[in-house]
């Protein structure tokens, strides 16, 4: 079975792809949040949820859904406006008494897995800049004057997710260490109130794009 795309066609895309999942958005920020907030276990579901919602991603575009929400604009404006409120939601919940990097004296998870898991799958699939990723980026490297446009497609999903998973396990993979930081009062207020203010300019940036 022959490979679906040209191998330096590939290559570029993974460069690409790469340089696209190390800006740091939602999803890497929500990582981080229940990675230090309820530890390791919870940090891999929430990576998890970001994985599941890239496939969702998938076979949105797989069947066009995606690219009838960009050409209809309000509908396409609809997603983004709801993306950017549960962002800035998450983003708020930092500054509560008990925001979602609190850490309970017995070290006890505040967030749980299922919770963690959904939180991450819907703000991926409620992230705009995730769809004008499918569909600004992909493209460009699926040849359509071959009959494997779908095998194309997967294999460039499955390319991303993976891009994805090593970027983002790290993250998780740490909180164990980092979790002892924030014990100190001032680290633990320090991160959670970045982590907070940088989702909620995150959402602002996002309404000021479709609203504005």
């Amino acid at each position: 079975m022959n490979f679906p795309i040209e191998l330096s066609t590939y290559l570029t895309f993974l460069l690409a792809a790469s340089a696209t999942v190390l800006t740091p958005g939602p999803d890497t920020l929500l990582i981080l949040r229940y990675s230090l907030s309820s530890g390791r276990n919870v940090g891999l579901f929430t990576v998890l949820g970001v994985q599941f919602g890239l496939v969702g991603h998938t076979l949105l575009a797989v069947f066009g859904i995606s690219a009838l929400i960009v050409a209809n604009v309000l509908a396409f404006k609809f997603v983004a406006v709801v993306g950017a409120a549960y962002i800035g939601w998450i983003g708020i919940q930092a500054f509560r008494e008990q925001g979602l990097l609190h850490i309970g004296a017995k070290g006890k998870p505040t967030v749980s897995n299922h919770k963690a898991f959904r939180d991450a799958v819907l703000c991926n699939l409620l992230n705009p800049k995730v769809i004008l990723l499918f569909l600004a980026l992909f493209p460009n490297f699926i040849d359509t004057t071959k009959n494997d446009v779908t095998a194309q497609l997967m294999t460039l999903s499955f390319s991303l997710i993976v891009i994805n998973a090593v970027w983002q396990l790290p993250l998780a993979f740490a909180a164990k260490a980092v979790r002892r930081w924030l014990k100190n009062e001032r680290i633990y207020k320090l991160i959670t109130h970045s982590t907070g203010v940088l989702m909620i300019c995150i959402a602002v940036f996002m309404l000021s794009e479709n609203l504005l």
